[in-house]
């Protein structure tokens, strides 16, 4: 019997998604683990791997098309099985148009970490310039490549694509090229009007007082006027992105749920800075602070169980593994990927491991498991010069440690004053997971491999 293949959650509470491109053919055997497309969501670009084995006997949303989570999206079966016509009948999601202002208002905020790279684009075929044509309708020497989130862009703000050089890879148009045009024309579009049953409470409560002189509507308190969202002469409006517009949403919910409290230490650096230089004298893989920095933290984890530990409804989940999360910078955003399992990885291997995670975010290739799960954040501005700084906790994480920059400062060994090379390093530290003396036992032991880093290598 043939099998529908539905649109995955690939992440938790997403509600819908776009295929960004199909990793299979109609006709092609699939067996199950095997990538059978690029999913696109607002927070990332995940590879789909098949749950079932069979043959390709329909692909039912093209590349490029926006579903809702559990809409069909392919049939899989014997060759030559007939389908159902529920197969043929995906769910569109919901338009631009019939969408709330915030469409992502009504799911409530995922646990994985926000990755939406506009600049990894799926492929699309447009047939007219301003984007309204059908994906494939048009010849080969009309192809614009956009993402799903520029085509949408597009057609609200009714944007002419003539004339438009495509900036992100391969040429493709990215939301970066359309901002100046969606500027041009003005705002944003516009809010939708309350319908008349959301009037105010007193013409819903008492509809008589309409009739009443102006003298007595003037006793109400007139309505705080609404923030000006309106570009003026001084100001351009940017319109929200998606990504934007989780990561707002979900750090606004982390700071007003999970009961933040801080940490800081000063570690002394000039040993780990030595180690780097012989490290990267001798071996092939060049190592930085922050492979050094992550490990250290691994290190302090399983010295300190207690704070591998994140919360849930139902308890504690005490974690056997250190399995950390590394803030990625985007052009517009964040992501972080975790890495798993840093305890058993070489410092060199970690160094691979986190370079790649890192180049296929920024290129919008990080698989579902690659940004879910983990215990703890890393998030290092010691590379802009920042000297110091607290960050938010990315959910379910119980911690993130703020990594500044390594300087020369005056320090005191032994009674005596010196110069030495210090860094900064603040642990923001979820209060109902970890209480405050199991905070500071593990920054004590973070310290400790720090200023000893041989310890690191351990």
């Amino acid at each position: 019997m043939a099998t529908t293949v539905r649109m995955p959650e690939v992440l938790a509470n997403t509600t819908e998604a776009a295929i960004q491109s199909w990793s299979v053919a109609v006709g092609d055997e699939v067996a199950v683990g095997q990538p059978l497309a690029e999913i696109e969501t607002d927070k990332a670009v995940v590879e789909y791997a098949a749950e079932v084995s069979g043959t390709v006997l329909e692909l039912l949303v093209a590349e490029g098309d926006l579903v809702d989570v559990g809409a069909p999206i392919a049939v899989v079966g014997e060759p030559g099985e007939a389908t159902t016509s529920t197969d043929a009948a995906p769910a569109p999601a919901a338009t631009a148009g019939d969408a709330p202002a915030d469409p992502e208002s009504a799911a409530p905020v995922a646990d994985a970490e926000p990755a939406f790279d506009e600049s990894t684009a799926s492929q699309e075929d447009v047939a007219s310039p301003d984007g309204g044509g059908e994906t494939g309708s048009a010849p080969d020497a009309g192809r614009r490549f956009m993402s799903p989130l520029v085509r949408r862009l597009v057609r609200e703000h009714g944007i002419d694509l003539v004339g438009v050089t495509g900036s992100g890879p391969e040429g493709r148009i990215v939301r970066r090229d359309v901002e100046p045009l969606i500027a041009a024309k003005g705002a944003a579009p516009a809010e939708p009007a309350a319908p008349k049953a959301e009037a105010t409470y007193a013409q819903q409560a008492a509809p008589a007082q309409e009739a009443a002189p102006a003298a007595s509507a003037a006793s109400t308190p007139p309505a705080p006027p609404a923030a000006a969202t309106t570009p003026g002469a001084d100001a351009d409006l940017i319109p929200h992105t998606r990504m934007r517009r989780t990561i707002a949403r979900r750090l606004v919910e982390s700071k007003t749920q999970v009961p933040h409290f801080y940490l800081t230490a000063e570690c002394r650096v000039d040993r780990l800075l030595e180690l780097r230089r012989e490290l990267n004298a001798a071996g092939t893989v060049k190592v930085s602070v922050n492979d050094l920095v992550v490990k250290a933290v691994a290190g302090a984890l399983a010295d300190v169980p207690e704070a591998n530990r994140t919360w849930s409804d139902d308890g504690v989940l005490q974690h056997r593994a250190a399995d950390i999360a590394i803030a990625v910078a985007l052009d517009d955003g964040l992501v972080t990927p975790v890495v798993r399992g840093v305890e058993g990885l070489s410092v060199s291997e970690l160094g691979r491991r986190i370079a790649d995670l890192a180049e296929r975010a920024r290129s919008g290739g990080l698989r579902q498991h690659e940004i879910e799960g983990g215990s703890f954040s890393v998030s290092n501005l010691g590379m802009y010069g920042t000297r110091e700084f607290t960050a938010i906790i990315n959910p379910p994480h119980a911690g993130i440690l703020a990594v500044g920059a390594a300087r020369r400062a005056p320090v005191v060994v032994d009674g005596v004053l010196e110069v030495g090379t210090v860094m900064s390093v603040t642990l923001s530290a979820d209060h109902r997971v970890l209480d405050g003396a199991v905070a500071a036992r593990w920054l004590a032991a973070f310290q400790a491999r720090i200023e000893h880093p041989l310890t690191i290598l351990a």
